[in-house]
């Protein structure tokens, strides 16, 4: 399948931006995506992710037959299964060595790095199960349960596209008390990434994805009001975001404003989120799509989109770079010195991100290497 530069690279963007914004007293995560909209990165990487299930799906379902792609997707929903296990292992190991070289860090519950030692079978059982999701990782909770449904949910979508959209959003409607019936390990009702909210965005991926060649001509008649109505859209998330980030001297225009829009809550996947984040969708594709394209052929964005392709692996990554940042920037110094150390360490952790990334991606080449020089064939 031909990759699509730009969509990489915002995919790599997205692992950045959720990197750095669970680095609490990080410098750089106050320019990440989340200070300009009322989404996050969190919602960007959902939407690209069922945006590449859909166009996956069509390419495999036309060459190879359904069920081709059916048995595709269910693997793939044992890999993030297992790169969520895994990932909760290494991460309350990586936890508990912090913790042991007296490094404290805040951007993950300290109980995980005691309860892999104290009950090891009992924290892999209840992270297999997903009866427990350790924070940092819990969207690949909600990621397993929405490949899972793929053999099911995308050829129901495929053939019924309007009836589908009428039963997504009818279970969004009701993601809160849906949500609260799902046994789970938090205090809260159900999981954090809410899957009867979620799932909605997920699914509106999919179907741009697999129907891009037949909705586009039509949007694009409409090119002109559809801009002008994003543009408003995301100018408006933006003015809500200046209004929390400027706090008490912007209070009586930030309570005017939720007079407008009401409560955003991103877990069960605010209406206000869904709309802005498709309105960005539109603008990235369509007036901005050259920009993005020329931004994807740059250095940076081809550093990106390496980051973009490492896909599991890269997020795992991310995770355990958040949290080797956080303790690091937890020693800084206070002041100005302080500043410029933190600055230093989220570009260093950017840096080994996309090494990390790129290893990955070229490990045919030196795994090969290597056995030609220990001599194993």
């Amino acid at each position: 399948m031909n990759r699509i530069a730009a969509l990489d690279m915002l995919r790599g963007y997205a692992l950045v931006c959720i990197m750095l914004d669970h680095m609490p007293i990080g410098v750089l995560r106050n320019v990440t995506l989340s200070n300009f909209a009322v989404f996050d990165a969190a919602e960007l990487f959902v939407l690209l992710s069922g945006f590449l299930v859909g166009m996956v799906w069509v390419k495999v379902e036309a060459k190879e037959g359904r069920f081709a792609a059916q048995k595709r997707f269910l693997k793939r929903a044992v890999q993030v299964w297992l790169a969520l296990v895994i990932g909760a292992v290494i991460l309350a190991l990586f936890s508990a060595l912090l913790f042991a070289l007296h490094m404290n860090h805040t951007a993950v519950w300290f109980q995980y790095s005691q309860w892999i030692f104290e009950h090891p079978l009992g924290y892999l059982a209840t992270v297999g199960l997903m009866w427990m999701q350790p924070n940092l990782m819990d969207v690949l909770a909600l990621y397993v349960l929405l490949i899972a449904t793929a053999p099911v949910t995308v050829p129901f979508l495929l053939r019924y596209p309007l009836l589908a959209l009428t039963v997504s959003v009818t279970i969004w409607f009701f993601a809160e008390p849906l949500n609260a019936l799902v046994p789970n390990q938090r205090p809260g009702p159900g999981l954090l990434f809410n899957p009867f909210g979620w799932q909605l965005l997920f699914f509106v991926g999919v179907a741009m994805g697999a129907f891009r060649s037949r909705i586009m001509p039509v949007l694009l008649r409409w090119r002109g009001l559809i801009t002008l109505a994003s543009v408003g859209i995301l100018l408006f998330s933006l003015a809500i975001v200046l209004a929390w980030r400027i706090g008490a001297p912007a209070k009586e225009v930030s309570d005017f404003l939720k007079l407008i829009h009401g409560p955003i809550d991103k877990w069960p996947l605010d209406g206000l989120r869904l709309i802005a984040i498709l309105a960005a969708s539109w603008m990235v594709a369509v007036p901005l799509a050259r920009p993005f394209a020329w931004m994807a052929a740059t250095r940076l964005g081809e550093a990106l989109a390496e980051i973009g392709r490492g896909g599991l692996f890269s997020f795992v990554v991310c995770v355990l770079l958040s949290i080797w940042g956080d303790a690091v920037q937890m020693t800084a110094p206070q002041g100005m010195a302080g500043l410029f150390v933190r600055i230093g360490i989220d570009i260093w952790v950017m840096v080994a991100l996309w090494a990390a990334a790129a290893t990955w991606m070229r490990r045919e080449i030196w795994i090969g290497a290597l056995r030609k020089r220990l001599g194993w064939r």
